[in-house]
């Protein structure tokens, strides 16, 4: 393991309203929300401004800007963007898409991907293939099937990445055995930008192939790549024309044949931290770096000896937190991997990602417990506490409220 003495700064250039959630990890693209003075515990009657009923299941996280928050949902044999008011009220539903399968039963379904927003228009993809983009008032302005422009996907459990929105364009990644693509479109036309097929080494009938993370910016000033995590790999792509930068390899040493990426990299100006799967490595990188990066590569900066699995990383002054699958968090320091900390936390299914407000890091579990510890090097339980739900969303902070989207309900979290 090798890294330089180089200077560190572990913010990112906001881009957005820090009030606003625009999209899946928030304003800055990391899971990191300005907001201050949010309730550190709620119940069914406590710290619960409201709550709305949901038409189906869905996963995705939602988008909020100003008064308005964009989700998606099954709804019977469709998968439909809704718009839901501050104050609770459905302002419309519109239907991009069909129902698919559910993915291992109830891990996912067709309304995994999150939507995003700039104020003006949304963009939502389902798992059904279809990407779209409407006004905030619900009025179609695009949409194309992916499958019918790219080739259907052949994917285990359905595709479930979410598109990347920054400056005019999305980005996004399609990783399945028939199919490696990434590929970017303009944003109010849906016309095609660039395309690039990303090669691997993997033989096709292994489960490699078949990615369900979704892409990462990383940005330092006025510079940006787009991570793309999958096929045993993570490489960088440059955001004008998709040409590959680098490329992380020695994720899947021992050649493990069902080996897939469901959690997504993670970014801060000096670092990009990538999981794996399986009880595979986590293991940070210089942005800075060129070509390909394996083990002990002097662009390593560290690998730490599990991995989150499921819930993205979490970056923050200084410290990187992972949420395992089953509840355990680590804290590593961000310069050498050093652990500040391993602890039990909540035993219990983590689908959901790590997001951080105030001081304090909020944590998901399956079955509707929440976990709020204290940013920090040392391990401090603030509280813990249970709604009458089912959650795999990540949560979105905007305007002083958490929006926490269950299975059944939208839930708006904040002092009464």
């Amino acid at each position: 393991m090798k890294h330089k003495h180089w200077f560190w700064l572990l913010t990112c250039v906001p881009f957005f309203m820090g009030g606003n959630w625009p999209q899946w990890r928030g304003p800055h693209h990391n899971g990191i929300s300005d907001e201050t003075g949010l309730p550190d515990s709620w119940s069914e009657t406590s710290n619960v401004i409201w709550k709305l009923p949901m038409p189906g299941m869905g996963c995705s996280t939602p988008a909020v800007w100003e008064n308005r928050i964009f989700l998606t949902s099954e709804d019977g044999s469709a998968i439909v963007l809704m718009c839901i008011s501050t104050d609770g009220k459905e302002l419309w539903r519109r239907r991009i898409g069909s129902a698919t399968r559910k993915a291992r039963g109830d891990e996912g379904n067709g309304a995994t991907a999150s939507p995003s927003t700039d104020g003006r228009y949304v963009w939502a993809f389902a798992g059904s293939g279809e990407l779209s983009c409407v006004t905030v008032e619900g009025e179609p302005v695009w949409s194309f099937n992916v499958q019918n422009r790219y080739g259907r996907f052949n994917i285990q459990f359905g595709m479930h990445s979410t598109p990347t929105l920054h400056g005019d364009r999305l980005y996004m990644q399609t990783l399945h055995t028939d199919g490696q693509w990434v590929f970017a479109v303009d944003k109010l036309t849906g016309k095609e930008v660039w395309k690039i097929d990303r090669p691997a080494d993997t033989p096709r009938h292994w489960e490699s192939p078949h990615g369900y993370a979704s892409t990462t910016l990383w940005q330092r000033g006025d510079e940006a790549v787009l991570v793309v995590h999958g096929n045993d790999y993570t490489t960088g792509h440059r955001l004008s024309d998709g040409a590959e930068l680098w490329r992380v390899g020695d994720l899947n040493k021992d050649g493990i044949t069902h080996w897939r990426f469901v959690s997504s990299p993670a970014a801060a100006e000096d670092i990009i931290v990538i999981p794996t799967c399986k009880n595979g490595p986590t293991v940070a990188i210089r942005p800075d770096v060129k070509g390909l990066i394996k083990e002990g590569s002097e662009g390593e900066l560290w690998r730490y000896r599990a991995t989150p699995d499921v819930p993205t990383p979490l970056i923050h002054q200084g410290l990187v937190y992972l949420c395992r699958a089953e509840g355990q968090i680590v804290c590593l320091d961000a310069k050498s991997g050093k652990v500040r900390y391993e602890d039990r936390g909540y035993n219990s299914r983590h689908r959901a990602s790590p997001v951080l407000a105030d001081g304090k890091i909020y944590l998901t579990a399956r079955n509707g417990t929440f976990s709020v510890i204290a940013a920090g090097p040392e391990y401090r339980l603030i509280s813990r506490h249970k709604l009458d739900d089912e959650f795999a969303a990540s949560p979105a902070i905007a305007n002083g409220r958490l929006y926490l989207r269950g299975f059944k309900s939208l839930y708006a979290i904040g002092a009464k």
